[in-house]
């Protein structure tokens, strides 16, 4: 016998099952972006790997430690993609699509990063991703987590606190970052090794650390809200009154930073007490000198990603899952029957679309039809005979209602008695 091949470590099957909770989370979160104005786009999954050397900066986990790098044939050295905004500001400087302009985008699909698989973190895993260029006031960074905020009670998710903090300009972060190495060096021996290796190189990572005796260290370190330009600080201001007066609560905290380099200005993260260690489910913000880094010119910007597989255990875990899969199973008994069910199983889709009408195929037993017929989640069952299919006739049974009665309709009358069972207009 073969041996059996199976997936990469940390590359995971979306199995049948679980599809349709990823269908009806795109699905709602396509309507909600679009309910704002944001355009879709699609970009490689493969870039140039300069690219996030650039944008996401050299000495950052995601591009030290992280990124699946090769030269392909041509001998171009390559990556797949760690995230998308260095994609997207790309794409943007690439076709012009920045100059005088205001851009609302978003998108989806697999990112790739080389971290240890645990739940909620894999090796290939999805986000959505959504951004905004050519506006600088806090009002598109309001109407950004707004939006989000939107996604996460249209999802029936309780519970996330909004954190906010600002990163200020990269005068702030000079000035910050040296009275932050001073502290962190009284306190170096203390450090963690990751955190140690950190401390001249990239110190506002270690503010991120997860290690608890570095956590207790950094409580005391500097806040860099105290540190923050007039600009900046007005910014941050105009951001806190916009969510305030959309009914956004929110809280302050000084520790927040981002791993990637080009972020400025507001930072923020959605987190949740539900989810373990992987307590983020969201994180974002402005990052103004992105574009014009990478070849464009000075365009403000700012937006968020959020991690898919990590919504899909929220929805599990606030037992927010659904059964997905079709409305109706169509079972029958006699070959006049499976040939006429055919015919009316489209009949069917063009008078309910988008309800699901599943025809049992692979005949079988109508007891046997009746498990496959559960399995599916459909809520009803059509029972068709070849008498019924000669009388133009259909049973119509419950799969979820024991006590409801079963009725025979005719084929004329079925769509009509289906859309009122389902509740549909």
């Amino acid at each position: 016998m073969a041996q059996k091949i199976q997936s990469i470590r940390g590359f995971n099957d979306v199995l049948p099952a679980d599809s349709g909770l990823w269908q009806h989370l795109h699905d709602t979160a396509r309507g909600v972006f679009e309910d704002y104005g944001y355009a879709e786009i699609r970009l490689p999954v493969v870039e140039r790997t300069d690219l996030f050397k650039r944008a996401v900066g050299e000495v950052t986990d995601v591009v030290e430690k992280e990124m699946y790098s090769f030269e392909d044939r041509g001998g171009e050295h390559i990556s797949l993609r760690p995230e998308f905004t260095a994609g997207a500001v790309r794409m943007g400087v690439e076709h012009g699509l920045f100059h005088n302009q205001q851009q609302r985008i978003w998108c989806t699909g697999p990112v790739f990063r080389y971290e240890r698989p645990q739940a909620g973190r894999y090796r290939q895993f999805h986000q959505l991703n959504v951004e905004a260029y050519g506006i600088a006031g806090p009002d598109v960074d309001a109407e950004l987590i707004a939006m989000s905020a939107r996604l996460w009670k249209k999802l029936g998710f309780g519970g996330l606190e909004l954190q906010l903090n600002s990163l200020g300009t990269g005068d702030t972060r000079s000035r910050y970052r040296a009275a932050l190495i001073e502290f962190l060096q009284r306190h170096e021996s203390s450090l963690d090794d990751d955190s140690r290796r950190r401390l001249l190189s990239n110190p506002l990572r270690v503010l991120d650390s997860k290690v608890p005796t570095t956590q207790d260290i950094v409580r005391d370190a500097p806040s860099i809200l105290d540190y923050l330009d007039a600009e900046s600080a007005a910014h941050f201001d105009g951001l806190r009154q916009g969510l305030s007066d959309m009914g956004v609560a929110h809280v302050v905290n000084p520790r927040l930073v981002r791993g990637l380099d080009y972020y400025t200005k507001d930072v923020f993260e959605w987190v949740t007490t539900e989810l373990g260690a992987q307590g983020t489910v969201c994180a974002g913000g402005r990052y103004d000198n992105l574009v014009e880094s990478l070849g464009g010119g000075p365009t403000p910007a700012v937006g968020w990603a959020s991690g898919v597989e990590r919504l899909i255990l929220l929805l599990q875990a606030q037992q927010q899952a659904r059964t997905f899969g079709p409305a109706v199973y169509l079972c029958t008994l006699g070959e006049t029957a499976q040939r006429a069910a055919a015919t009316l199983a489209e009949t069917l889709r063009d008078a309910l679309p988008g309800a699901g009408i599943q025809l049992n195929v692979g005949g079988g037993k109508l007891p046997a039809q009746f498990k496959r017929a559960d399995r599916s989640g459909a809520r009803y069952a059509l029972v068709l005979g070849d008498s019924e299919a000669a009388a133009g006739q259909v049973q119509v049974k419950s799969l979820r209602d024991a006590a409801a009665p079963q009725q025979t309709c005719s084929w004329a009358e079925l769509p009509a008695l289906l859309r009122s069972l389902l509740g549909r207009q």
